[in-house]
């Protein structure tokens, strides 16, 4: 299907599994990840089992499902682009309420500041930071220039909503 699936892994949950889409430029992204969940959906169908986007869909003493977005401009993966980075991660923090609002439903059940992130209500960036709402890689800080991970959409997020709300708020603020 011309997908660009770069990785797949079980996860924590029972009877959970992750992949992961891209990289990818602009609009392909949302893209690639609705044609993925469809063709992940007819697969389950074929197969007799049932695929849940809940970003919590067991409760338990468990991590939840998330959609990790990871993002970059030209600029932040050119020299001096963890400066970019840094007032870019400083952006999304001004508008957190937006992005929470926009980011899946049923969030709050998996944003809990437990299972490897942070608080729904609570913005907070690291470098290699599971813990985070925005993590930078090790690799990105000690390059000075590379990617972030906004970790806060849920696994059932609207990809072209969460990827153009990323890029408004760290192009144009």
């Amino acid at each position: 299907a011309g997908i660009n699936i770069s990785g797949i892994n079980g996860e924590v949950m029972p009877g959970q599994w992750e992949f992961q889409v891209g990289p990818s430029v602009g609009i392909s992204a949302g893209d690639e990840v609705w044609v993925a969940r469809y063709i992940l959906e007819r697969i389950a169908e074929i197969a007799g089992v049932v695929v849940s986007f809940d970003p919590k869909p067991i409760p338990g003493d468990w991590n939840g499902a998330g959609a990790h977005t990871n993002y970059s401009t030209k600029s932040m993966r050119e020299d001096g682009g963890y400066e970019i980075i840094l007032k870019a991660i400083e952006k999304l923090g001004l508008k957190h309420k937006e992005h929470i609002a926009a980011y899946g439903e049923g969030n709050e059940r998996r944003l809990s500041g437990k299972h490897e992130t942070a608080n729904i209500n609570t913005f907070k960036w690291g470098v290699a930071n599971r813990g985070a709402s925005v993590r930078v890689g090790r690799d990105t800080e000690k390059a000075g220039k590379g990617y972030f991970e906004d970790r806060r959409p849920a696994s059932n997020m609207d990809p072209y909503v969460v990827t153009s709300m990323i890029a408004e708020t760290t192009i144009i603020g």
